[in-house]
Parts: C-alpha cells; structure tokens; sequence
C-alpha cells in the first residue's frame, strides 16, 4: 500500500466516533470525500481534519435511532435537549424539539448544517437547531467536525460542527419505515420514502417522512413517581392543593390577624399528600405529567440540480417541517405567587377564605378541633398555595386518560429554501454562490390563574357573568370557589378515594373563568448570501500543489415573540385589570399569577463576513491547513478575527500525528439581545417559582481559543485513535445562576441590610412586597419572582481525550467480525466566577463529575463510551452494542463546597444522602439486519435490551433527562426497499 492510500485508510478510523466503532475496511470502501471543514471543494479525507462520519447504512446497523436516541448515546455529546423536561429553565417549552451538544459545552455552541449551510435555531431560551424537523427520509450521512471551527462557518461553531448531507445521487424509489414496541404506550412508528433521477443534464430528488411517538405517562414508569421520603424533590411541593393555611381571628386593639399556626388541610393525607412534622401538606404534582409527550412529525424535501452548461449548475432545494403535540401535559394548576389586590380585598400576604365559604364550612364541620375557637377565615399564603391540584382539575376533564392534567398545544414549523449556482471557472478553479432563506416558528399555549379572580371566587363572587359590585355571594350567577381538599372525590392520578367523598365542588365553568388560557409565539429566520472560490493556486509544494478557498458571506437574523393577551403585559399590565379594568399599577406585573406577562419583542441583525483557506502539502507526509475568517456584527457588538491551523504528519507507514490551534467565537442571538423577558419556572425553597431572564442589547461575542492533538495507529487488522482536545471560552454567553444568587443572598441574614447586596436584593420579589423589587422580607421562603439576565459571564475551559479502538478479526466460522470502542474522558470543564450587580454568586468551579443543578453548565459525566461487537454472515449482519455513561454527583448535597448551594432536604440525612451519587449505567443493544437480495433489508432492534431503568436522580422525575432514557427497554421492527 501507498504511503497516501495508508493515510487514507487509517483517517477512515476517524468516523468510528459517532457509532462506536464500525470496521475501517468498512470506510474505506465506501471512499467518502469528506467536505466539512473546509470550504475548498474536493478536500480529501485525509487532510488535517478530524472528522467523524455515519453513512445511512451504518445507521440501519444501529437500528434507524432517533435524533434523541442517536445524540444522547454519543460519547461526544453531553447535556442533551429532547425527552421531556419541563422543570429544567435550560429546556423548558422545548417539547418536540431535539439537539446536539458537543463536549456538553451548550447546544448554542454547536453549529448545525444542512449540506454546508446553515440553518436557523429556533427562539428558545437557550438557541439551538431542532433535529427533528431535519429530512430524515433524504440523509444520506452525518459528518462530524469536533474542533471549533469558526474561521471556516463563522459564529456558533465553538464546540464544532454537524453536518447532515442528503443523497443527492438517489436514482430510482427508496421506501422504509418501522414500529418500535414500548411497554404503555401505543408504541412509536415511522414512514419514509424518497425518489431520485439522474438525467442527462439535470439531477432530481424528493423525500418525505412522518415519524409519531406515542405518549408515556409519567406513573407507568414505578422510578418516575416516588413517595415523599424516597424524593422529597420528586415532583413534591409545598405549594400544593390540598394545601397548607393559617386561621384568622379577631384579635382585640388589632383587629383581624393569626390566630395558632400554620396547618395542612385535613384531607392532605387522604388525597395522597404528606404531612410534614411542621404540620405542612406536601403534594405531588408529576403523576399528572408524561415523560414522552404524543408527538406527529413530517418533513418533505426536494431538491434539483440543472446543468447549464458543461461546467456550471444550478441547484435549488426546498425543506417543509412540521411537529405537532397536541396535548402537552402539566400540573392542574400552578402555584400562586402573586397575592391578589386590595381592589378584591386580598391580603399582601395572600389569599382569604371568609367563614362562609362553603368549603370552610364543610372543612371545620367535618373537622372538629382542626381551627382555634375564634377563627372566622382562613389564610392561604401566597407561595403555599393553589387553587387545584391533588384531585385534578374539573375543566380538563375528559380528555386523554382522564386525570385531570392541564393540557396544552406544542407546534414546530420549519421552511427553508436555497438555491445558487456552482461549478468550475477553469480546470483549476470551482466557484459556488448561493442564497439561503430558513424561517423557523413555533407556537405553544398554556393555563394559568388570574390571581385576583380567584380572590372574588373565594368570596362567592367568582363566574363570568357574576357582577363583583352588585352580586351576592353565592346567589344567582355568582359562584363560590371551594379551596380545601374536601373539593376533591379522589386523587386523580391514584384514584384514591376520600373518605366520604362527594362530586367535585368546582364547576368547569368557574375554573375556565379564573384558569385562563395564554400563548406564545417565537419566530426565527435566518437570510444567508455567500460566494466562495476555491482551487489551485499553481504553487506547487513536495506533496503537490497548494489549494485556496476564499469567500465572503452575508447574514441577516430576526427574532420575533407575540404573545396572547392573557399573558401580555401591554393587554393585561396590572393584577386587578382583568376584573376592574385598571391599567395605571406601579410595578406593572401582569395579572397572571404564576407564569408572570411578557411583552411583544423583535430583533434583527446583520453580519458581514470574509473568510480564506490554503491547503499545504508539504510533503507527501505532512499537510497543513490555514484558515482565517473576519466577522463584523457593527452596533455594540463589533468584530472580531479568527484564525486556525490545522496539522497532519504521517510519521510511518502506521503511525500519523495530528493537531489543530485556533481561535473561535459566538456571536449574541438575536432572542438574547432583546430587552424584554421570558418566563422561566425554578426551584426556589422546595417549590417552584418563576423567573424573568432578560435579554441584553449589550452582549459582546463569546470567543475562544481551540487546541487539539492526536495520535492515529494502523496494522493490517487494529487502528485507534487518541486526541486531546481543550476549549479556552471567554465573555461566555449565559444565564446568571438561579442557585448562586439565592445562595449568596441569604447565606447570612445580614445581607439582607448590608448595602454591598443592594443589587443583587433588588433581583429579587418578596411576597409581600407588593410586587416592587426587594421589598417585603428578605428570605428564601418568601420568594414571589426573580430577574435574572442574560450576561457575558465568566471564563469556561473544558478538556479532555477521546479514544477510538476497531479491531477486525476477519474470517470467523464463514464469516467476518469486527468490534470496536470509542470513548471520551473528560479531565475538565473548569468555569470562572459569576458576577451579579458586583457580588460573585458562583465561584469558579470543576463541572466534571456533577449535575451542575442550576449553574452555567450541564450535566458532564467524566466517561462516556460506547463499544460493539459485529458479526455478519451470509445475508445476516448482527450487532452488539453497549453504552457506558459515569456516575456524576448532584452537587446540591455538597454543604459549602464551591458554588453549591446546600439543599435542605438532602444535607444532613443519610437516607436522603444516598441519591447524591447518579450511579453509571450501561445499556446493551441488539440489532440484526437481514438482506433479501440487493435491494430490501428486514430490522430487528432490541434497545436498552435489559430493560434499565435510568439511574436514579433527586429531580422531579427522579431521573435526569439531559442524559437518561426513561421509556426502558425498545423492540422495533423495520424494512427498507428500493426498485
């Protein structure tokens, strides 16, 4: 073999990162020119570009995965975004959507392409591209860059690159699809089919495909759900309904005020609730939810190419995508963190029951003994409390599986079309320009209270046809809220019985008036024009000729966000505007009492770029690669340059050297540079509360400095791998941390007055504070609402090694067997100080190893690995395939180390203690294709073949969802034909 056909054979090895291993033979006859990373057409695959690459018959071989499954078992990627995961701030109404996240470093800092151009990431909290709404009927690889590359694509390409690119040389019918068994559910499924001609001077190809997951509800998984003890943060509140309260009695020479102390509602333990020793009620609110939401899928593809002459072509390409869930679940109803106005004589401290309400009647009458003498009402505090929960809420009644969850709508829509011209100026030159256009926009809904409605229900004054300044309580069309626990039949998830149970007391009609419905919709497009030459530039080295590739690019985002009235703080900017009509409060919160207002945004910008590549071959056995891009945002944003060199050495005939330095960036998104606000839901003191991140016009690029080195090792049956890679990220782009500023501010009581936490009190709500920030009491249990912001934070280092190992074992009994390893070892991801209105509220800290709970990064396990053992036979091609994830720590449970914040119910108790550690887990795979002939191939997949439940993790659903799988164990049945 030639020294350069060695070097071609043993870079194939590189594309064993994305599926652990497949046989470089394999690779090699495929010869696949690999193009990502560089914009010089033509660029072998064994320059110095580390590359991954998955045909789509490696996919077949690992059973046709999902995006989730297929990013979540990569060793690569960390921290992924795709199975339900509503209590996560970085996730939250992300449901149907999916990304990848290189390193763990973000999904925002992990560039997206589709056949070299870019696509446009959704308006989410945390930007990303949505894989799912991706031609998956056309694909006909994945390549992976894993190296920043920003001097070659520009912003977003810090962690590296993922490249789908579509069979443009289809010719004739291709049709498959697949049913996946799932023990509960009805079982997921998949259709696609594409056609594609090669005429004689044009190239035509269309594909569709629709994918439908079934929906898992969250109690027929038993780790999903656990009693209080087991996970006291498993979807446990104190928020809750049944709920907690406090009597109310006249006091002489002061009127009404408390009487004794705070109380669970009597029916607490009867509808499924746990009594704390405080004598607190605690309830469960994630049986009402589903670990995978009901989920319909469609994309349709077209593209064409037009030779017009014998050297230049035309192509244009057109993407439809479209993802609908239709019911999206949550709890009944939300927790109430606004008091009510004094206009509905609410109290600052929350809500009032007078003693006439009906069921404050029934509560003391079954109940003797449960409130002092005296008491004339109650008191259900703001942040204890809310209106439904336990026995399901009446106005959804009906719907699927019938308990009484709140449901929403979730819808997804992508287009994008792109057309230009490419070809050759000469024999030594190609040329390529072309103009993009992709908008994507997704809509979802939801319910939340009217605060001060619910106040006049208590009252008896609730209904939508009760009038407050005339009506009698209780009389005619002026209905009374019944807010204790005697309102409820049974548990609705358990369906428990109470004792003496009744239908429920709270009409659909009263709910509907109070527990009203919001939406949002985001919109994202992205415009691209760019024209590149690239070729020879008649320099001849010892190991040939020089290439260039140069080329300039123009970008246009635009982000906008509308929201329905309900929620908008333009239509409804006060608490009491719904019921009075007032629109003159100071601050103006909004009326929704939970998910908090939001005002109408938009944003756009412009970025200019040029860019330069040269191809050096300095010998036979060392290439080097040069690259630099200047990118220009103008406004407060600015500029910035990049340059990279890449490196390969083919030191003998099995043996080469690797490397790359460089610098990369990350331009601000345009969603991240609006000065309003979305509305995130964190846990605050055991119970959720909302949080405001606001956007920053001021943001500056992120930037980075990249380093990479490896060794490549081939003999006739064994190749590997090693490279160490490094991501030095400064002015990072992120969310100020939730859990250190709740941390910092009430670590002592005296930052509560010391003037050095000015700033950062005024972050804060307090509940009876009226709404103004940092007034009322200063403590973590009377938290009403945060503000966080969207900042250039501190520094973030991340390192590490990945590892690829095939071995070919070649003929064994008839046939050929192969196995494989690839692993990456994080050694770290090392983020600096975080700094709030001058107080440092995270200390620079080691991510690897932790769950990194509401910081600046995501979960980064220390090893993930993935192996395989192959045998194929005959028609028959079967594999084994085993996935490794390490055990990390949830740092809530370090007392006063670094920046974590101790967790109250964790610290201190053994039992609890024991779920610090999220154990490691390894999952087995088995999957056989059989091959009628050339053209049909039948599926058998066994996924997750022992049945592992994930490992267990103090969250709400005892799991964690940026890393596990919750459905357990997958049969799928699949064929693919072609004529």
């Amino acid at each position: 073999m030639t020294v350069k056909g060695l070097m071609r054979a043993s870079s194939a090895l590189t594309a064993l990162a994305m599926v652990a291993g497949l046989s470089a033979t394999s690779y090699a006859q495929d010869d696949v020119i690999i193009v990502t990373g560089s914009v010089i057409r033509g660029t072998p695959e064994d320059a110095a570009l580390p590359v991954d690459v998955l045909s789509a018959e490696e996919l077949a071989r690992l059973g046709n995965p999902s995006p989730v499954e297929l990013i979540k078992a990569l060793p690569v990627s960390s921290g992924v975004i795709g199975d339900t995961n509503q209590f996560d701030s970085r996730s939250q109404a992300t449901e149907g959507m999916a990304s990848v996240n290189l390193r763990g470093l973000s999904p925002q800092r992990t560039l997206v392409l589709l056949n070299n151009r870019r696509l446009v990431p959704a308006g989410t909290g945390v930007p990303f591209v949505d894989l799912n709404l991706l031609p998956a009927a056309a694909i006909g690889r994945i390549e992976i860059l894993k190296d920043g590359a920003a001097a070659i694509y520009g912003s977003d390409a810090i962690g590296g690159v993922v490249n789908f690119i579509t069979r443009s040389d289809q010719e004739g019918f291709r049709f498959g699809g697949d049913y996946s068994f799932i023990s509960d559910t009805d079982g997921d499924y998949t259709l696609q089919g594409s056609f594609g001609h090669q005429g004689d001077n044009f190239r035509l190809m269309v594909a569709a495909g629709y994918q439908h997951r079934s929906e898992l509800l969250a109690m027929d998984r038993d780790f999903a759900v656990q009693d209080f003890e087991a996970n006291p943060e498993g979807g446990w509140t104190g928020g809750g309904n049944p709920a907690t309260f406090l009597p109310l009695g006249i006091i002489p020479g002061v009127g009404v005020a408390p009487i004794g102390g705070l109380r669970a509602d009597p029916d607490c333990a009867a509808l499924g609730g746990f009594v704390t020793a405080a004598n607190w009620c605690r309830t469960q609110y994630t049986g009402f939810d589903a670990l995978v939401e009901e989920e319909d899928r469609y994309q349709i593809w077209g593209e064409m190419g037009i030779d017009l002459t014998d050297n230049v072509e035309w192509e244009i390409s057109l993407l439809y995508g479209s993802d609908e869930v239709p019911h999206y679940r949550t709890s009944p109803m939300y927790l109430l963190t606004q008091a009510p106005s004094a206009s509905v004589g609410g109290s600052p401290s929350g809500f009032i029951v007078p003693g006439n309400n009906p069921g404050f009647i029934q509560m003391v009458t079954e109940n003797p003994g449960v409130v002092p003498a005296g008491t004339i009402a109650a008191l259900f505090p703001t942040l204890l409390f809310r209106p439904l929960l336990a026995g399901g809420n009446p106005a959804f009644a009906g719907r699927p599986d019938d308990l009484g969850s709140a449901v929403g709508l979730r819808e997804n829509e992508s287009f994008r079309i792109s057309t230009g011209l490419n070809g050759e100026l000469n024999d030594t030159t190609s040329f390529d320009v072309n103009l993009t256009y992709h908008r994507y926009e997704r809509f979802y809904d939801g319910y939340d209270s009217f605060g001060d409605r619910v106040q006049l229900a208590l009252g008896g004054l609730g209904g939508p046809n009760c009038n407050p300044a005339t009506g009698t309580p209780g009389v005619g069309d002026c209905m009374w809220y019944n807010p204790f626990g005697n309102q409820a039949p049974a548990n609705a998830v358990t369906g428990v019985e109470r004792p003496g149970a009744e239908p429920n007391q709270n009409s659909a009609e009263l709910i509907n008036w109070f527990f009203v419905r919001g939406s949002t919709r985001l919109e994202t497009e992205l415009f691209v024009a760019e024209a590149t030459l690239s070729g020879e530039t008649g320099w001849e080295l010892a190991g040939g000729s020089v290439l260039y590739g140069f080329g300039g690019q123009y970008r246009r985002e635009t982000y906008s966000a509308a929201y329905g009235d309900n929620n908008n703080i333009a239509v409804n900017p006060c608490r009491d505007t719904p019921v009075s009509g007032n629109t003159t409060c100071d601050p103006q919160t909004g009326a929704w009492a939970f998910l908090g207002s939001n005002a109408d945004s938009d944003a756009d910008g412009d970025v200019y770029a040029i860019f330069g590549e040269l191809q050096l071959p300095v010998t036979d056995d060392f290439n080097v690669q040069l690259a630099a891009r200047y990118e220009d945002y103008g406004g407060q944003t600015g500029s910035t340059f990049d340059p990279k060199v890449t490196a390969r050495w083919q030191i003998s005939e099995g043996f080469a050297l690797r490397g790359s330095a460089g610098t990369t960036f990350r331009g601000p998104p345009a969603q991240q540079t609006v000065n309003s606000n979305v509305t995130s839901l964190q846990v605050i003191a055991s119970s959720f509360r909302p949080v405001d991140v606001f956007g920053n016009p001021g943001l500056a690029p992120e930037s980075a400095t990249n380093y990479s080195i490896g060794a490549l090792f081939s003999t006739d049956n064994f190749t590997a791998s090693v490279d160490y890679f490094r991501y030095e990220i400064q002015d990072t782009i992120n969310t100020e941390p939730l859990s250190g500023m709740v941390a910092t501010l009430f670590a002592d009581p005296a930052n509560c007055t010391d003037p050095t936490f000015d700033g950062l009190r005024e972050r804060f709500q307090f509940n009876d504070g009226g709404g103004v920030a940092g007034a009322g009491t200063c403590a973590a249990a009377n938290i009403a609402r945060v503000r966080t912001e969207v900042v250039n934070g501190g520094d973030l280092t991340s390192s590490g090694v990945d590892f690829i190992l095939n071995y070919d074992f070649g003929d064994v009994m008839g046939g050929t067997l192969n196995t494989g390893l690839t692993a990456t070892y994080m050694l770290g991801n090392e983020l600096g100080d975080e700094t709030v209105e001058g107080v440092v509220v995270q200390q620079g800290f080691d991510g690897v190893g932790f769950m990194n709970f509401q910081t600046t990064a995501y979960p980064v396990p220390e090893w993930k690995a993935r192996g395989f053992f192959e045998y194929t036979v005959g028609n028959i091609d079967t594999r084994l395939t085993f996935t490794y994830t390490d055990s990390y720590r949830d740092q809530r449970a370090d007392l006063g180390t670094g920046p974590f914040a101790p967790n109250p119910y964790i610290v201190g108790n053994p039992t609890l203690m024991q779920g610090a550690t999220i154990d490691s887990q390894l999952t087995t795979d088995f999957n056989l294709l059989y091959h009628f002939g050339d053209a049909t191939t039948f599926s058998f997949t066994a996924i997750n073949l022992t049945d592992e439940d994930p490992s267990f993790s103090r969250q709400d659903y005892n799991y964690d969802p940026f890393t596990g799988n919750p459905v357990g164990r997958v049969i799928r049945v699949g064929f693919n034909t072609e004529f």
